[in-house]
Order: structure tokens, then C-alpha cells, then sequence
């Protein structure tokens, strides 16, 4: 059987996907964990810079025309108690400087701004500068008090570091998570599609019924089609069985007629190659009209094992019917069907269809079997199991004959002179498999062959 052309995986392709946007969710993630976590740092120490330059600027004092700053203690000290950090001031009155580091760069554009923010080098440092400015009236004229705090950024450059590695070990590890749930994902979005496979390939090569199972709406579609096909295919399996049968039935009638007006010839035919010739014609007549009973035999099993019905079938009343339907065939062989013991057993199924498996193997062993022998039938029972037992006294099953005997149309080695289509066995394993039992094929210790059909006992 060809394979299907395969391309893809839905389930990598899913999962690619999602890894793919969990990507980049997780970049996403780390930039604004970063940028956030920079921003904030950022915006802390500014904050304390600024009540560093204002807290000092408050400490300025007009004298007798003259600026007095008595620089208060807290002003750089809470810097210290956040960092260890260097801290710089200096204090300016308009373009004169007046305390503090001299050359801490300075930044005059306020643009109606109180405090202004700046980053610059200052001593071969990176320095973060606040500067705040105020007004005061000196003698008559206005004049800016600008005091200017800067602090290094070597603390808050290891912080922002550390915050970095954070926010990667974040990244990573929602990708790691998001990976996680896309394989879940991905399996329980793919599983409706494997119940779906399962639910197909454990029925029968017989089983057409349409797809009943729950499936997604995105699988509606698919299951419409599959269903679709099924009926088609259910529709051509049965006119074809119908057309079998049909051919069967018509074919087995004139069949009838031909060989009662062979024998009727026969009976007329002096010489005995003109008679040899006729027993042949019978012989042929025989065969096709056993294998159109076959064909018919074989069109009811499959229609019927598609619809199995379900009553209470009593496995000694059933030998005992069938004994009795093919007791002319073995009177005519004298062959004696003898019913040994048998044991009372029930079961659930199709009453014709366990009929006609039976009715198979028994006309079998009355067919193989030489005249005045004795074919024994034995029914027994065991706590889940009910066996019937048909054994014959004839030429037996080959070595071979029985792996391969439950096929359509073969026939053992043994064979040859007798009339037969090579379905009987076929139609009893249909049989034996649809009611959930199993035909076993083996020879007699003494000779012959024995057939046993073992049933479940519900």
C-alpha cells in the first residue's frame, strides 16, 4: 500500500510558531523590564540629587546685602546613606563662583525650569549633575543663587547590570516557560486529530459507519468529507455484495436445470467415453453451482456481520438444527453424525450467521470424509469460554493448509476430486471474528481433521 505523501508536522509547525512569538515576547520583555528598571533607577537618584541642591538652597541666607549658606550636614550626607558614591557640590551667585568644586560642569539652559538634570565627566568620572537656582534681591538688583550636586554612576551602572542580568534570567525564563506550554499546546490542540485517527483505525476493514465522535469546529469540514467517502463507499461495497448475490441466485437456477438434464443424459449414454464426458459436465455443474451458493453464502455473511444482531442463540439447539439439515447429505455417504457431549451454553449474536458457520464446517468434514465413518461433535464449557468441537475421520489438514486455508478460495492440498469453492472456511472466520470467537484448524490424534469454534460467554 502506498504511503501518504507527507509534508510538515501541524504539531512542529504549532509549536515553531508559538516558540517564535514566545521569542519574541521574551526580548520584548527583556528591553522593557531594562528600560523600566534604568528609568526608575534614573528618576531615584535624581530625586535625591535635587533634595540635595534644595535643601541646601534653603539653608541661603540675605545679610546686610550679602549671601550667607551655612551648608547643612544632611544635604550631601543622604546621598552617602543610598551609595557609596563620590558627591560633588558647587554654589554659584549668577556667574560668581562661591563654594565647592569649582570646575563641576554647569549647565545654564533652565528655560523657566527650577531644577535641570545632566550627564557629563568630572574627574575622569561619569557624574550625574542636579542643578536648581533661585532668586534673591541684593541691594536693589536681582540676582540667581545656583547651586549645582552631582554624584558618580559607577554604583548605579553596577545596578543597572544587575537589574540587566534580572531582566535576561526573566526572558530566559519566560522562554523556557513559553516553551513549556507550547509543547501542552501543541498536544492538546493535535489531540482531537489523533482520537480522530484512533477512532478510524481500530474499526474494521467492514465498519463504514460515519465518524459520531465530538471533534472541533475546525474538523467539522474533515469529518463531513471522511464521512462523505464512507457513504459512498458503503453504497459501492453494498451493490456490488447485492450484484454478487444477484449474479449468484440466477446463475445457481439454470445450474439446477443443466445438470438434472446431464443426468437424465447420463442415464441415456451407452458408450462409456461419451459418459465419462457427461460425468465431467456434472462434475463441472456442481462446482460453479457450490460456488454460486458460496458467493450468495459469503454477500449474506458481509451484509449481515455489518449489522449484527443481538438475541440469545442456544448453542446445543443450533447443532442439533444443523445436524438435522445435513442429515440426508451424510446418510447418503453413510457417514454417521454422532452428537457427543454437550454441555447447556447461551450466547449473544446473529442466530443464521452462527447457522451457516456451523452448517460450513460440517458439510466440510462430511465432504472430506470416506463412507460408513463417524463424525463427532462435542460442545463444552468453561468459566468464559464455550467450545464446539467437529472432528472427522478423513485425509486431515497439511502442515501448511491451515495458515492458509481461512483466505478466500484457497484449498488444501487435499483437495483435488472434491467439489468446492475454497469460501467455507472464510465465511466461518468472518463468522466466528464478528461475534468476537476465533476458528482453530488441527488434526485428530488418530487421523482426520478437528475443527473447534470457541465462543465468549457474556
Amino acid at each position: 500500500m502506498k504511503g501518504p505523501n507527507i509534508k510538515g508536522s501541524i504539531r512542529q509547525r504549532l509549536v515553531a510558531m508559538l516558540l517564535l512569538s514566545a521569542g519574541a515576547i521574551g526580548v520584548l520583555l527583556y528591553v522593557v523590564v531594562q528600560s523600566v528598571a534604568s528609568q526608575i533607577a534614573q528618576e531615584s537618584q535624581d530625586n535625591i540629587l535635587a533634595a540635595s541642591a534644595i535643601s541646601i538652597l534653603d539653608s541661603a541666607r540675605v545679610q546686610q546685602g550679602e549671601i550667607s549658606i551655612d551648608l547643612p550636614y544632611s544635604a550631601l550626607s543622604m546621598l552617602d546613606s543610598v551609595t557609596d558614591e563620590r558627591a560633588f557640590y558647587a554654589i554659584r551667585l549668577n556667574d560668581d563662583f562661591l563654594s565647592g568644586y569649582e570646575k563641576l560642569p554647569r549647565s545654564q539652559d533652565f528655560e523657566g525650569r527650577d531644577t535641570i538634570f545632566q550627564s557629563a565627566s568630572y574627574l575622569g568620572q561619569d557624574v550625574r549633575i542636579a542643578s536648581t537656582r533661585r532668586s534673591y534681591s541684593i541691594e536693589g538688583n536681582q540676582a540667581f543663587l545656583e547651586v549645582s550636586v552631582a554624584q558618580t554612576l559607577t554604583g548605579l551602572n553596577q545596578t543597572l547590570a544587575r537589574m540587566s542580568r534580572i531582566s535576561l534570567g526573566v526572558g530566559v525564563g519566560f522562554f523556557v516557560f513559553s516553551a513549556v506550554i507550547a509543547m501542552l499546546i501543541a498536544q492538546s490542540t493535535i489531540r482531537p486529530l489523533h482520537r480522530l485517527t484512533e477512532s478510524v483505525s481500530r474499526r474494521g476493514p467492514a465498519d463504514l459507519r460515519p465518524v459520531a465522535a465530538p471533534v472541533p469546529q475546525e474538523m467539522a469540514p474533515l469529518v463531513v468529507s471522511l464521512n462523505s467517502l464512507m457513504g459512498r463507499l458503503q453504497k459501492s461495497l453494498s451493490q456490488s455484495e447485492h450484484f454478487i448475490a444477484e449474479a449468484a441466485h440466477r446463475v445457481r437456477t439454470p445450474l439446477a436445470i443443466v445438470r438434472t438434464q446431464a443426468e437424465i443424459t447420463l442415464r441415456r449414454v451407452e458408450k462409456e467415453e461419451n459418459r465419462k464426458s457427461v460425468r465431467e459436465m456434472i462434475r463441472a455443474i456442481d462446482e460453479s453451482s457450490r460456488t454460486a451458493g458460496q458467493l450468495l453464502d459469503h454477500a449474506m455473511v458481509t451484509f449481515r456481520t455489518d449489522n449484527l444482531a443481538d438475541e440469545t442463540v442456544d448453542l446445543h439447539d443450533l447443532i442439533a438444527d444443523v445436524v438435522a439439515r445435513l442429515k440426508p447429505v451424510s446418510e447418503l455417504k453413510d457417514i454417521s453424525v454422532v452428537i457427543q457431549s454437550v454441555e447447556p451454553a447461551t450466547i449473544r449474536g446473529d442466530a443464521i450467521l452462527l447457522q451457516s458457520a456451523l452448517h460450513n464446517i460440517l458439510d466440510n468434514a462430511i465432504k472430506y470424509s470416506s463412507g460408513q465413518t463417524e463424525v463427532a461433535i462435542s460442545l463444552t464449557t468453561s468459566a468464559r469460554m464455550a467450545k464446539i468441537v467437529i472432528a472427522d475421520s478423513g485425509a486431515g489438514f497439511q502442515t501448511t493448509d491451515t495458515k492458509t486455508l481461512l483466505k478466500r478460495y484457497a484449498r488444501g492440498e487435499n483437495a483435488d476430486g472434491v467439489v468446492g469453492s475454497g469460501l467455507g472456511l472464510t465465511i466461518v472466520d468472518e463468522v466466528m471474528r464478528a461475534h468476537g470467537g476465533s476458528i482453530q484448524l488441527s488434526n485428530n490424534d488418530g487421523g482426520g481433521a478437528c475443527v473447534t469454534l470457541s465462543f465468549p460467554l457474556h
